[in-house]
């Protein structure tokens, strides 16, 4: 009888997914030679603009503070009737119930980060509790953190269960994993990362925290692309993709927009399967679109 940890280590081993980091860097620099300028127009920045999930992740937000920044997102509807909103807000679990009850705009998210974000580092039952409240609380996506402890000691079971069992704390909420590449850093770990967060029951893999390593890579975006891509002929079920942390400009949003289309397909490019996640880009993107600076959130 096939042992459980064993099932993992073969889902790893027989994954065909290029990890040789020199030769990712040359499939990224070849894609984006070939399709960055055909994909840098307003069409595309105003898709970029709808994938975002605007994040606030700051230790001095307060009730008040996330208030307003949920009250900036209701006003665009007013202020820019003719362009597509965000896809979500994303704040800390606690203020969950702030931003699902201020929140006017029904096609818009709210989404949170738990699971002890960002280190990921704390009880199982801490993380589902979190999670748990979070969802009863309004949250309808949930962002954790892939736990890089369990993945390093190879515990590759515990850490499918940890994921699993946070997933069934969301009911209805889409659970994102954050892989944080930054800490990762190899392809080939990066690849691992994401089969398992897969495998577990994953929705979205997400590149990074954005807060204590580095954030995300067109190489890194590469890989997850690729492993959503072989999982889904695999399975027949679709997973998201999530880039976050360091993403600034609204050139590189279209990088990453350009790697989601050539390597997932036109499929891929609604903000029901590939998301944003910044604080900054926002109002970059909306000035790109508007062709003037705009500082509306």
């Amino acid at each position: 009888m096939e042992n459980v940890q064993d099932k993992y280590r073969k889902v790893l081993v027989e994954s065909l997914v290029l990890d040789d980091d020199v030769a990712v860097e040359a499939q990224v620099r070849e894609i984006l030679d070939k399709h960055f300028d055909e994909n840098n127009n307003v069409d595309v920045w105003k898709q970029c603009f709808h994938s975002i999930d605007l994040t606030t992740l700051n230790s001095t937000d307060t009730v008040q503070s996330v208030t307003r920044f949920v009250q900036r997102v209701n006003d665009f509807e007013t202020d820019y009737p003719q362009l597509p909103n965000v896809a979500a807000i994303c704040t800390y679990p606690n203020f969950a119930m702030v931003v699902s009850g201020t929140l006017e705009v029904s096609e818009v998210g709210t989404a949170v980060v738990a699971g002890s974000f960002p280190s990921s580092q704390t009880f199982v039952e801490v993380k589902t509790a979190e999670t748990a409240l979070a969802v009863a609380d309004g949250a309808t996506e949930v962002d954790i953190v892939f736990n890089l402890g369990l993945y390093y000691d190879e515990q590759y079971e515990e850490l499918a269960d940890e994921i699993a069992e946070i997933k069934h704390a969301c009911r209805d909420a889409r659970l994102k994993v954050i892989l944080e590449t930054g800490a990762l850093k190899k392809a080939a770990d990066i690849k691992n990362a994401a089969i398992l967060s897969m495998w577990s029951g994953a929705d979205f893999i997400k590149t990074s925290t954005g807060k204590v390593y580095p954030g995300a890579t067109l190489e890194a975006a590469y890989v997850m692309c690729q492993c959503i891509k072989e999982y889904h002929k695999k399975t027949g079920r679709k997973v998201g993709f999530k880039v976050s942390g360091g993403v600034s400009t609204t050139d590189d949003a279209v990088r990453y927009y350009t790697l989601v289309k050539e390597i997932l397909g036109d499929e891929w490019l609604t903000n029901e399967w590939f998301r944003i996640g910044t604080s900054r880009a926002a109002n970059v993107i909306l000035s790109s679109i508007l062709g003037k600076e705009t500082k509306h959130f």
